[in-house]
């Protein structure tokens, strides 16, 4: 079999059982990274000789931590020491850091191996751009279609079999929109659970740090790598760190769930216009995964907010002021090194006033509290996704990301840990919602999203780009 079609959790167990060398995996990897990418574009830089010493430095040692022997990717926000790190810009084009990420040290101290970076929008917001030093991904379902951002490598890599986890950035939707559009599981832990330290800011206040894989206890081996207090971010939050793969079960009997529909049925369309309508697939998708949770033993309730534009436009108001906070100096200094997409966007944080700021940080306090009372009543909620396939990645307009409906950025506001799942596909393009829980409870979460995978049958539908490269299997 070619290990490359194996989850995080079967490779581990293979490598425990001695049947599977990390050497040989990587090696698969490898080879695939080679065959396929030429089409993907995933991967903007390919740590081949650094990848295999570590696979044989992981095949001399004992099996140790949760990802022993496991090849991942690094989206190219995530800084490695004596590595390119370029953020995907001509700014940092090349940057080469002098210390690692928090989260990649901790995924290496559990036994993972770095194959490579992977593509993201220019500093996580100014994408697709065609006229940047990287070419932007492809979605590996049909190379002609937009896989999302600004975690599109990441996303392309593993849906794609190039890696069998990798690591996003989360300001807007970051993680869980690519995550839908590939096919694949996405997770923004709760504000604070997972450091940020030594990954290239968008929103300092917005940002998180979370895993893209193929299935959810793949998920939730990861978090328990990258979990925890880290006194170097200044949001980083001292709280315990649960067993995330003891918390897996596959009923959730008794359970409540809120289901957020307000959200795509009617205030996308009320405010965005008819160009945000669900299509009638996604809607049968998303109406069909509500009964699939039900017939698991939870109770669906209706959860009602403020319209969804309240969010939006707090959340765009105070990532537009502190994006452009971050980046003023070189703004004027050397617009130059900036591509059209990112300066073009960020740039709108130039005429926001203080008053603007000060104004969308009370309004968050007050959508916070507003969401935090729903959990009085239900443990989880649901919610829409990106309500229908992916675009072709030439028809993405310049202000997409705010011309239409986000359903990802209300949970960046309120920092709650949200988690995006396959439900379904329309034109040979997968679909997904996602699971949002209190703060800290990524374990209830990521119960509900694997209860909900084990009963369906998307996360065992690859890509025909991911099947098994000829002469292996």
């Amino acid at each position: 079999m070619d290990p490359t079609q194996l989850t995080i959790a079967e490779a581990g167990r293979a490598i425990s059982e001695g049947s599977l060398s990390p050497v040989a995996l990587t090696e698969a990897y490898l080879e695939r990274v080679a065959a396929l990418d030429g089409q993907l574009h995933s991967f903007v830089l390919v740590t081949r000789e650094e990848a295999l010493a570590a696979a044989r430095a992981r095949a001399r040692s004992p099996v140790g931590g949760v990802l022993h022997g496991i090849p991942i990717g690094l989206k190219d926000i995530y800084q490695t020491r004596g590595i390119r790190t370029t953020a995907g810009s001509r700014r940092y084009l090349d940057h080469i850091p002098e210390e690692d990420a928090e989260t990649w040290a901790r995924l290496r101290s559990a036994g993972a191996i770095l194959l490579g970076k992977q593509e993201t929008h220019e500093f996580a917001i100014g994408g697709p751009d065609f006229t940047l030093p990287f070419e932007p991904a492809r979605n590996p379902w049909n190379t002609a279609h937009y896989p999302a951002g600004s975690s599109s490598g990441s996303a392309v890599a593993v849906a794609a079999s190039l890696c069998a986890g990798a690591m996003g950035s989360d300001t807007g939707g970051s993680i869980r929109g690519p995550a839908a559009y590939c096919g694949i599981v996405g997770l923004k832990p709760t504000y604070g659970r997972v450091s940020r330290h030594g990954v290239f800011p968008l929103s300092y206040t917005l940002d998180h740090c979370g895993p893209l894989t193929r299935t959810v206890e793949d998920c939730a081996i990861m978090m328990q790598a990258l979990a925890g207090y880290d006194s170097r971010d200044p949001a980083s939050a001292d709280v315990p760190v649960p067993d995330y793969r003891a918390a897996l079960t596959t009923r959730l009997d008794g359970l409540r769930i809120g289901v957020i529909r307000q959200f795509h049925e009617h205030d996308a369309v009320a405010d965005f216009g008819s160009d945000s309508t669900p299509s009638a697939a996604y809607t049968s998708a998303f109406n069909t995964a509500c009964r699939t949770l039900e017939s698991l033993g939870a109770r669906l309730v209706d959860v009602h907010l403020s319209p969804l534009i309240d969010y939006l436009d707090t959340n765009r108001v105070i990532m537009l002021a502190e994006g452009y906070a971050l980046h003023e100096k070189d703004f004027r200094e050397r617009p130059q090194d900036f591509g059209h997409h990112m300066f073009a966007r960020l740039a709108m944080g130039a005429f926001l006033s203080a008053a603007d700021y000060v104004e969308a940080m009370r309004q968050r306090r007050e959508l916070c509290l507003e969401f935090a009372r729903v959990f009085d009543h239900v443990d989880v909620v649901i919610s829409a996704n990106s309500t229908g396939p992916a675009p072709r990645i030439d028809q993405v307009p310049l202000w997409g990301i705010f011309e239409r409906a986000s359903y990802t950025a209300p949970f960046n506001l309120t920092g709650s840990p949200a988690l995006s799942v396959p439900i379904g596909f329309e034109d040979g393009l997968p679909l997904a919602f996602q699971i949002v829980g209190k703060p800290f409870d990524e374990a209830g979460v990521m119960r509900v999203g694997h209860a909900f995978e084990q009963a369906t049958e998307f996360h065992r539908q690859r890509p025909a780009i991911a099947a098994p490269l000829a002469g292996r299997g």
